[in-house]
């Protein structure tokens, strides 16, 4: 396909304007303005349309195919959650607007639906009340390790440093612990994939401030032994932090809060089907129980007595602003849709399909490729192509190879722990005429290990870009090829 700068001809426009009919002037500085123009490509309206209506087919999502990254719950979003996030009254809605008028409201709608959508998480989460304003999972991890840090502060207790993180964690913990100022110290994975018990029993002491476990882990795997975690954690005066990025395979069924755990956060993009990807928006909302309270961020919505709703911002104890204004409003607003959609039956039925279809690709593939631990899993399964890098096939080439098959490779080489580690999501969305499909995909990869490795490593050769030497690709970028 032909770049955009490829078709442009010199003098083409897309648009013609009027001729200036007031005195000529411009608002910027002559000193900041280019000193010739910008080497923009000069096509038609028509080039312009059809180039990048061209572009837009070659796009991979969940709207095109299955689309099973492992640990990133790639999920169809119901177009109806579209239109109501595009309803005026909602879209059109300015953060500096008013809060109250003449005892009407120009933003009392928007106030409700963050109000009522903090309450229905709070609830599913099993915890007391809940912040909506974080911009990602990310800046919710650091949002409730930030909170963590502020509990042990107003405790005067400054012996705790250190945060505990499985290696089976999601690799942003450790980021955000140290950016809240926290040592990590990791905790090995047991045969079983959970936490080793006994290595956690070494680390135990004053000085641990808590401990970040993902729920189910990025194994695809919930640990038996969660309750005894939370339980050792406080013994020592430490918090007990979930990781909620994968908890599409819990919702409905089990709430974190009443497992032990303090805070939580939650991806709105991954259980609550808003769009994923793209830079954002983003929305990652945490979680805490009546401990963490004091420490929520500002502002925070109250409901008053009277049945309006307003934004609070005096609480001395929190750990400020986080984010401007509310965080990001139109995502939530989808979350919310979604979950008047779904209804409490609806959750059930997400976690209970989300979990039987990743057991099911499991066990179709197991003749086929050794699980890396066998067990039942949740909502992915994990997978190691440890045996077919023996000969000469790696993860990476199984991967490539689907993309020749017309599907989206899953995670590779994730979780680390893992060795040549295939980490597949099916969600909960697809049907299994789609998972047969894939199944029957990685079946015929996994035989031609043995009958053309040759082809597996040389692939993709279907795709606009075939097999890159990807580290001098990413020294030597060329745009052109």
């Amino acid at each position: 396909m032909e770049l955009i700068f490829d078709i442009s001809k010199k003098g083409r426009k897309g648009s013609t304007l009027p001729a200036l009919d007031v005195p000529e002037s411009s608002a910027i500085p002559k000193e900041m303005l280019r000193a010739a123009p910008g080497e923009l490509p000069e096509v038609t309206e028509q080039d312009a349309v059809r180039h990048f209506t061209k572009l837009s087919t070659r796009n991979v999502g969940v709207d095109t195919q299955f689309y099973p990254l492992g640990s990133c719950t790639m999920k169809y979003n119901p177009k109806i959650n579209e239109k109501v996030a595009s309803l005026s009254g909602f879209s059109e809605l300015h953060p500096l607007w008013p809060q109250l008028r003449h005892g009407g409201a120009m933003s009392q709608g928007a106030l409700e639906v963050l109000y009522e959508t903090e309450r229905m998480l709070s609830d599913i989460l099993g915890f007391s009340q809940c912040t909506m304003q974080p911009l990602a999972g990310a800046h919710g991890e650091l949002t409730g390790i930030m909170m963590i840090a502020a509990y042990h502060n107003a405790r005067r207790d400054k012996r705790r440093k250190v945060m505990l993180i499985p290696d089976s964690a999601h690799g942003t913990n450790p980021a955000s612990a140290s950016v809240a100022g926290f040592e990590c110290r990791t905790l090995p994975t047991d045969e079983r994939g959970n936490v080793n018990m006994a290595a956690l029993r070494e680390e135990l002491g004053p000085e641990v401030a808590g401990l970040m476990l993902t729920a189910p882990n990025t194994l695809g795997l919930f640990d038996s032994n969660v309750r005894e975690i939370c339980r050792l954690v406080h013994e020592v005066g430490g918090l007990a932090y979930c990781d909620g990025a994968n908890f599409n395979a819990l919702i409905g069924r089990v709430r974190p809060g009443d497992l032990g755990f303090d805070v939580m956060h939650i991806n709105l993009h991954k259980t609550f089907s808003t769009p994923h990807g793209g830079g954002g928006p983003g929305s990652g909302p945490v979680a805490v129980s009546e401990n963490l309270v004091p420490y929520l961020p500002i502002s925070r919505v109250v409901r008053y007595e009277d049945g309006m709703f307003g934004l609070r911002y005096d609480f001395p104890e929190s750990i400020g602003y986080i984010a401007p204004f509310y965080g990001n409003f139109g995502i939530i607003l989808r979350a919310y849709a979604y979950l008047l959609t779904v209804g409490k039956e609806g959750l059930v039925r997400i976690s209970q399909n989300a979990v039987l279809n990743a057991n099911y690709i499991r066990t179709k593939l197991a003749p086929y490729y050794k699980q890396a631990y066998d067990r039942f899993c949740m909502h992915e399964c994990v997978l190691t192509a440890e045996v077919h890098a023996e000969k000469g096939v790696k993860a990476i080439d199984i991967a490539k190879a689907l993309l020749d098959r017309g599907f989206h490779p899953p995670t590779m080489y994730f979780p680390l722990i893992v060795h040549e580690c295939l980490m597949i999501e099916p969600t909960e969305t697809e049907s299994k005429e789609t998972l047969d499909k894939f199944i029957e995909a990685m079946i015929e990869i996994a035989k031609e290990v043995d009958t053309n490795p040759e082809a597996l490593r040389n692939a993709p050769i279907s795709t606009p870009v075939h097999r890159l030497d990807e580290a001098l690709a990413a020294r030597k970028l060329n745009l052109r090829v």
